[in-house]
C-alpha cells in the first residue's frame, strides 16, 4: 500500500507526515486562489464595518471556508489520487470530502491559534456529538517552520474522545488545553500534508516571520455526518472512496 508507513504512524499518534507530496500545477493553484479569498474575508469585514469575523482577524489571521463551492478548479486537488491515497493510509476504504478552508497567518501578526481538537469545534458549534472522528489534511502552501508559527501536536490525544473545550472571548477560540501544554513541532516544506485525526488537540504558533503562512485545510470523513434534530447534512458528503474504490476525480 502506498504510505503505509504513515499508516502505521497516523494508527498510533494520531497524525502523520506526507512529505512534499504536492508540486507543481496542483501546489501553484492552491497559492493562487490564497489570495483572493483573504480579500473576500477583508471584505465581509468591511461591509459589516468589524476587524473580526468568527476567527478570521483583519491583518493577522485568515480562515476563509468552503472556498471549493466558490471555485470549483480546487476540486482538481480535493479528489485528485493523491488525497485518495492519504484517506485510505488514514481513514481507510471509505471517504466523504467534509470541509475545506484557507488558513492564512499574516507576517510578523500572525495570532496563534489555542489548542483544540477539530471535533471540538463541531460540537462547539452545534454539531453531533456522536459523530465518527474524521480526518484534517493540512496542506502547507508554503514552508512551515516555528518561527511562522506550525503547527504542533499532542500524539494519542486522540484516544481521548472529544474533551470540554471553552470559548475564548478575545479570539473567539475554542480552547481544549492549557496555553503551556507541551506537544510535538511539525515543521514541514511547502507541498506537505500533516493529516490528522479530528479527535488530536493541536495548535499553531504565532506568525513572527516577514512572510504570510499560508495552508489550506481540507477534511475528510468516513461517514455523512448530519446535523442533530434537523438531520440535514452538515457541510459536504462528497464520496471520495467507496469500498477502497476512487469513485470522484477532480
Amino acid at each position: 500500500m502506498r504510505f503505509a508507513n504513515q499508516a502505521e504512524q497516523f494508527a498510533a499518534d494520531g497524525y502523520a507526515v506526507f512529505d512534499r507530496v504536492l508540486a507543481g500545477e496542483p501546489l501553484e493553484l492552491l497559492r493562487a486562489e490564497c489570495d483572493a479569498f483573504v480579500a473576500r474575508e477583508d471584505a465581509k469585514m468591511d461591509a459589516a464595518g468589524v476587524d473580526r469575523i468568527d476567527l478570521s482577524h483583519r491583518g493577522k489571521r485568515y480562515f476563509a471556508n468552503e472556498c471549493q463551492r466558490e471555485v470549483p478548479a480546487l476540486h482538481e486537488v480535493l479528489f485528485s489520487e493523491t488525497m485518495a491515497d492519504v484517506c485510505r493510509a488514514t481513514l481507510g476504504d471509505t471517504a466523504y470530502f467534509f470541509f475545506d478552508q484557507y488558513v492564512v497567518k499574516c507576517p510578523e501578526a500572525g495570532m496563534p491559534f489555542s489548542w483544540h481538537q477539530d471535533s471540538g469545534y463541531v460540537v462547539g458549534n452545534g454539531g453531533p456529538a456522536d459523530h465518527a472522528p474524521y480526518l484534517t489534511c493540512w496542506i502547507t502552501l508554503d514552508d512551515a517552520t516555528v518561527e511562522n508559527g506550525t503547527v504542533r501536536v499532542i500524539p494519542g490525544s486522540h484516544r481521548d474522545g472529544i474533551v470540554a473545550h471553552e470559548r475564548q472571548a478575545g479570539s473567539n477560540d475554542l480552547v481544549g488545553a492549557p496555553a503551556d501544554t507541551q506537544g510535538v513541532t511539525v515543521e514541514v516544506p511547502a507541498g506537505s500534508i500533516v493529516a490528522f485525526s479530528s479527535l488530536l488537540l493541536h495548535a499553531t504558533g504565532a506568525n513572527t516571520s516577514d512572510s504570510p503562512r499560508r495552508v489550506y485545510l481540507a477534511q475528510y470523513t468516513p461517514e455523512v455526518m448530519l446535523n442533530p434534530g434537523t438531520r440535514q447534512l452538515r457541510r459536504n458528503a462528497i464520496p471520495l472512496i467507496q469500498g477502497g474504490r476512487q469513485v470522484t476525480v477532480g
